[in-house]
């Protein structure tokens, strides 16, 4: 990793760091994860500059203080645009603003954002520059290992050195290739091969960037096995939101060395104080409940929690007395 002395809070957090996920790791996920872990590094649902820039969404940038380090994911493909963009972050006080370069749904590629921007490193590079011009905030890129019949051993070191002369010296990389016509976002999660030996290749290749590794990431284990192979920083996704007392409730300890005395019962309920403030606020308690249903996954009395939270927590004057109710059906101190 690139020795620095101006390192950022969000680099250091990223040893560890939860994936920026499309209707999940909305702000209410985000407060959830953070009473789980103090350090894992959290990502917003990708925000398109089009909405920021154009137009005027900027309760997208809306977060709970809490939340730090938070970093804000960018879509777009104009460099302006993404310069604009990246100002409003900042003013919003986001930890890291990152550019968009692997997701492969179609609604992105028609806005020639996302994956498709492998096939055009140049204009990255136009963007990541004007980002950093507009903005003091770190900029970083997540990308994919190629796209359609490129070849990653090919596509990506020079993807990569392409960044790295830009001054962007952080990279995710997912390691998959994305299948930009005839597979769909879910299928591109799971069909093209993982190529964990390629990205491992790129952190020997460029010593002097920090690297994370992405896709298919499940575990603990798995995140020290790479972080042991010298890879700076793991990204977990879709692990860390269905079981995330697995994933992020032993990262302090495990990964940043800062043990925590607590378990997943108290975190639910130190959620409970966020949801009375959500309520009053008019908001639907369901909408935070939902990203609770995971919490305790694996352990007794799971069921009957997901089952009360999940029937209950759209019924009108649903509140708080809910997830009490769910959390007696675990017995007692079986939910830790």
């Amino acid at each position: 990793m690139l020795e620095n002395s101006n390192i950022t809070t969000a680099s250091k957090a990223a040893r560890l760091s939860v994936a920026p996920m499309m209707d999940w790791t909305d702000r209410h996920c985000r407060y959830l994860h953070r009473l789980i872990s103090r350090h894992a590094l959290l990502y917003t649902e990708m925000v398109t500059a089009p909405a920021l820039v154009r137009g005027g969404a900027l309760h997208l940038l809306d977060y709970n203080p809490e939340e730090h380090p938070v970093a804000l994911q960018l879509g777009g493909s104009d460099p302006a645009e993404l310069a604009q963009a990246a100002k409003l972050a900042e003013s919003a006080g986001y930890d890291e603003v990152n550019l968009n370069c692997g997701c492969p749904s179609d609604r992105v590629q028609s806005g020639t954002f996302g994956a498709i921007l492998m096939k055009d490193a140049p204009l990255v590079v136009q963007c990541v520059k004007a980002m950093q011009d507009a903005i003091g905030t770190e900029v970083t890129v997540k990308c994919r290992i190629g796209v359609d019949d490129q070849d990653p051993s090919v596509v990506l070191p020079d993807f990569l050195e392409q960044m790295q002369n830009a001054g962007c010296t952080r990279v995710t990389i997912h390691a998959r290739k994305a299948w930009l016509k005839g597979l769909s976002p879910k299928e591109n999660r799971d069909i093209p091969p993982l190529d964990y030996d390629l990205v491992l290749a790129m952190r020997q290749a460029f010593p002097d960037m920090h690297l994370s590794i992405n896709g298919g990431i499940t575990t603990l284990d798995q995140t020290e096995a790479f972080l042991d192979a010298g890879l700076d920083g793991v990204m977990i996704g879709r692990a860390a939101y269905h079981n995330p007392w697995d994933v992020l409730g032993q990262a302090d300890a495990r990964i940043y060395g800062d043990p925590r005395d607590q378990g997943a019962t108290e975190v639910a309920r130190a959620m409970l104080p966020y949801i009375e403030r959500h309520l009053t606020s008019g908001g639907k308690l369901h909408q935070v409940t939902r990203h609770m249903l995971g919490l305790f996954t694996g352990r007794p009395g799971a069921r009957r929690w997901r089952q009360i939270l999940s029937t209950g927590a759209t019924r009108d004057g649903a509140g708080p007395e809910l997830v009490e109710q769910a959390l007696a059906e675990l017995g007692p101190e079986k939910a830790d």
